[in-house]
């Protein structure tokens, strides 16, 4: 997954202003107790991230 098809997935989930803020501000233990921000500055891969986001949220079906 591209970094840009992770964003637009975001932004359908949470909306463009609250996306930034859970990218930010919310710890996920999918992700090692790190925001998705350091995870994707530490490395991990989009879909990884992605995929931790599905796991924490209710996602629909259709972004999962």
């Amino acid at each position: 997954m591209r970094l840009t098809v992770f964003w637009d997935r975001m932004n359908q989930q949470f909306g463009e202003a609250y996306a930034q803020s859970v990218a930010k501000d919310y710890v996920m233990a999918e992700l090692g107790g790190r925001t998705i921000e350091q995870a994707l500055a530490d490395g991990e891969s989009a879909k990884r991230v992605w995929q931790a986001v599905v796991a924490t949220f209710d996602v629909p079906s259709r972004l999962q």
